[in-house]
C-alpha cells in the first residue's frame, strides 16, 4: 500500500516560537470499534482536546495529528496547536492496516521535525500513540515495522506507546513495539481515563525545560500494567 502524505511547504508559517511537542494518534477505526468502543474513544478524545486547551502553556507548544486506519489509512488531522481545530467525530468501518498507518505516523514526524528545524522551533520529542482493538491485516509487515520502530526509539527520533483495546492481540502489538514500552492493555473502555493520563503526560512536558527528568503519571487507573 503506498503512502501518500503532503509536504509540509515553505507556506506554513509558525504560530509562535515556543518549543513544539508533537503527539501523533494512531487510531483503529476498523468495524470491530463500532458501538461503545468508538463512542467512548470520542469522548476521551474530546476530553483530551478540551483539557489541552485550558492549559495555556500546553496549548502553544502541543501539535496533535490524528491518524485513522479502516477502509483507509487517513491523516485527519495534520498536525496543529488545539486552538486551530476541532477534534473530529470518528465513525468505525473496515479492517485493520495498522502497518501502514503507523508508518505515516513516522514518516509525518520526521516531515514535522524538519518543519520545526526549519522554522526555527525547539521541540521535545515527538510522541506516537498507536491503539488498536483487533490483529492487523494479513498482508501487514509486522517484523518491517518493528524494526523501524525499534530504531526510531533507539535512536531519540519519537516515543512510541500502544495501547491494546478488548480484544486486541497481545503478542502481535507487542512484535512492533519497543522492549522497554510493551502494549498496555486498556481496562474495559476506559479511554476517558487514559487520555486524562496522557493529557496530564504531556502537560508535564511541555512544561518542562531542556535536561529535566520527568517522571510521567502512573497508568495503574487505566491499565494493569506500569511503564
Amino acid at each position: 500500500m503506498e503512502i501518500n502524505i503532503n509536504p509540509f511547504t515553505n507556506v506554513e508559517s509558525p504560530d509562535n516560537f515556543e518549543q513544539k511537542c508533537l503527539c501523533t494518534l494512531v487510531l483503529d477505526v476498523s468495524g470491530s470499534m463500532s458501538g461503545n468502543p468508538i463512542d467512548e474513544l470520542n469522548k476521551g478524545l474530546e476530553e483530551f482536546y478540551n483539557t489541552i486547551k485550558q492549559d495555556f502553556v500546553a496549548s502553544l507548544r502541543l501539535e496533535v495529528s490524528i491518524i485513522t486506519f479502516g477502509n483507509q489509512v487517513v491523516m485527519i488531522q495534520a498536525p496543529s496547536l488545539v486552538d486551530n481545530f476541532t477534534m473530529p467525530t470518528l465513525v468505525a468501518n473496515g479492517s485493520t492496516p495498522m502497518v501502514d498507518a503507523v508508518r505515516m505516523a513516522i514518516k509525518q514526524t520526521q516531515q514535522r521535525k524538519e518543519w520545526y528545524k526549519n522554522t526555527g522551533q525547539p521541540y521535545y520529542r515527538p510522541w506516537i500513540i498507536l491503539i488498536t482493538d483487533g490483529e492487523p491485516d494479513h498482508d501487514q509487515d509486522m517484523e518491517g515495522l518493528s524494526k523501524e520502530v525499534r530504531k526510531g526509539v533507539d535512536n531519540k527520533n519519537f516515543l512510541f506507546y500502544a495501547v491494546g483495546v478488548q480484544g486486541y492481540n497481545h503478542q502481535k502489538l507487542a512484535s512492533v513495539c519497543h522492549p522497554s514500552t510493551p502494549p498496555l492493555p486498556l481496562k474495559e473502555l476506559r479511554f476517558s481515563d487514559f487520555f486524562k493520563w496522557l493529557s496530564a503526560s504531556i502537560t508535564l512536558v511541555t512544561h518542562s525545560k531542556d535536561g529535566d527528568k520527568l517522571q510521567l503519571p502512573s497508568v495503574s487507573g487505566w491499565t494493569q500494567m506500569e511503564i
